[in-house]
């Protein structure tokens, strides 16, 4: 049994979901991994990881509108350290997750035809978020 460990820096442009399927699946390859395990750890708590269909856009859109529907922006928030979007985004992390877990097998992630890995980013302003990657199996 061998485990690698890595990390995935990831630029975003703000709100808005952005597809990093190829990303992890470049990163497990060039462990050797054929057969065992990816866990994926988004390091933040205004930003978060899914699985979701990556063949209708409008899934992505509807996605979106539902989670501000969920936790809108506004005044009637306690924490604002960091301006309108601060708590909503808290709050979107904490309905996505910030984690994954994921078979492998031939070295590939055993996703389903049309799902894809999605780095969520709930604030308004781009960042650069970093992904802790673990993928552990022969």
């Amino acid at each position: 049994m061998r485990q690698e460990i890595g990390q995935l820096e990831i630029a975003t442009r703000g709100q808005g979901l952005v597809e990093i399927t190829r990303e992890v699946a470049g990163w497990i390859a060039s462990t050797g991994i054929e057969t065992g395990l990816v866990t994926l750890l988004c390091r933040h708590t205004s930003a978060s990881l899914l699985v979701n269909e990556n063949a209708a856009p409008a899934v992505q859109r509807d996605m979106l509108r539902w989670l501000d529907q969920l936790a809108p922006e506004g005044a009637h928030y306690e924490h604002d350290d960091e301006g309108p979007d601060d708590m909503p985004a808290h709050l979107k992390t904490a309905l996505t997750g910030i984690n994954l877990s994921i078979p492998v097998s031939n070295g590939c992630m055993m996703l389903g035809t049309w799902q894809g890995i999605y780095l969520a980013e709930h604030r308004t302003h781009p960042h650069q978020r970093r992904l802790a990657l673990h993928v552990i199996g022969e």
